[in-house]
């Protein structure tokens, strides 16, 4: 357990994708968890639920099976943040349309863990195995639980992380349009004899027109002034 959190302790945010740090977490729970060959990460947002990342071919076919049909122990976990282990999908009940499916994909048992956060679930840690009964040992359900507790922290963390990312670079374009806007204005101001207020409507009439961006008419205001000098 204590590689375990080492290796979790280490896996860098900065300047590295949501969908490249959610692969390398899953990747130490393969690593970890006794009697996983595959593994994934689901999502729920709302009433949609997505494998953000997966080892493992057989993990992601098994997960989308679930999301076809609505329902599943992957879903039903990330939904209620209930642990919720199959030994034997030739023999599980609860979910049968599914288990009959996903015994063709290669899964024999598994075990679906919600990723808690915050008093709440923010979806679950499924483990995959070929065999049947590989999670009923009480060392692969603590492994799972320690497990799933610090990826929760890391994909909320990581989460957090990216949607900052999109936050700041989506403020960067902001301010980027807002100084070519504020140029092409000035240059309006000084052809056309206008004032602020004008150049802007003069701006706003040519987006409507020609449907373009108000920033793209712009670009092309003050591209064109360059040209000429």
């Amino acid at each position: 357990m204590q590689e375990l959190w080492r290796a979790l302790s280490q896996v860098a945010l900065a300047d590295r994708s949501l969908d490249d740090v959610l692969g390398e977490v899953t990747d130490i729970a393969a690593r970890s968890i006794p009697g996983a060959e595959a593994t994934s990460i689901t999502l729920v947002r709302g009433d949609k639920a997505f494998t953000a990342a997966h080892t493992g071919e057989m993990a992601l076919a098994a997960d989308e099976l679930q999301y076809e049909r609505g329902y599943g122990p992957c879903m039903d976990a990330g939904r209620a943040g209930v642990v919720l282990r199959v030994d034997d999908m030739r023999t599980e009940q609860r979910w049968r349309e599914y288990t009959a499916r996903v015994l063709e994909v290669g899964v024999r048992s598994s075990l679906s863990m919600p990723l808690p956060y915050q008093g709440s679930s923010i979806g679950a840690l499924n483990i995959y195995s070929t065999q049947p009964a590989a999670f009923a040992s009480q060392d692969s359900e603590e492994a799972a639980t320690a497990v799933a507790e610090a990826v929760a922290v890391l994909v909320a963390n990581a989460d957090a992380h990216d949607r900052l990312g999109a936050h700041a670079h989506n403020m960067r374009l902001a301010m980027e349009s807002r100084a070519v806007i504020e140029q092409a204005k000035g240059v309006l101001m000084a052809q056309q004899g206008v004032d602020a207020e004008q150049a802007f409507e003069v701006m706003r009439d040519a987006s409507q027109r020609y449907n373009r961006k108000l920033r793209d008419i712009a670009r092309g205001i003050v591209e064109s002034t360059q040209r000429r000098q």
